[in-house]
């Protein structure tokens, strides 16, 4: 049991897409949020998660563009890295390595039969692989920081 004067420090794992810029609806919807979590002296882990955005096709330059512009709004916006850690997805090799562990375990039908999967899948003609991997990678991501 905690003392009155031991806090519990809760662990935050949140991520942002860098597949455009920022707009008022993600600062209202989450950034302003992860202020205030890194502000309350919580362990705060905020992501660009580029793996993520990957499942469907993009140019190679503009995600690494969008990425650097994500990262610098989100530092423009108030999150301070001496209070949150903030890193690009893809630079930290266990997301991948992890998310290929959990895949070897999961079955295909299982993944069908999540939204995620049949609201992007019913748009496509082909199907990439990375479509039914997102949700192997969420799991991965939480996984990592528990």
């Amino acid at each position: 049991m905690l003392k009155a004067s031991e806090k519990k420090v809760k662990k935050v794992f949140s991520g942002i897409q860098p597949t455009g810029d920022l707009h008022i609806g993600n600062y209202l919807g989450a950034i302003r949020r992860w202020i205030d979590l890194q502000n309350s002296e919580n362990d705060v882990s905020y992501c660009i998660v580029d793996l993520h955005s990957i499942t469907l096709p993009q140019n190679p330059v503009e995600l690494r563009d969008n990425s650097l512009r994500i990262c610098a709004s989100l530092l423009a916006c108030g999150i301070d890295p001496k209070k949150a850690t903030l890193f690009l997805q893809s630079t930290v090799k266990e997301h991948s390595r992890l998310c290929w562990i959990l895949g070897c375990i999961t079955t295909m039908a299982r993944l069908t039969h999540l939204p995620q999967y049949k609201e992007k899948s019913s748009k496509l003609k082909e199907i990439p692989l990375g479509l039914y991997l997102y949700p192997v990678l969420q799991a991965a991501d939480i996984m990592l920081y528990k």
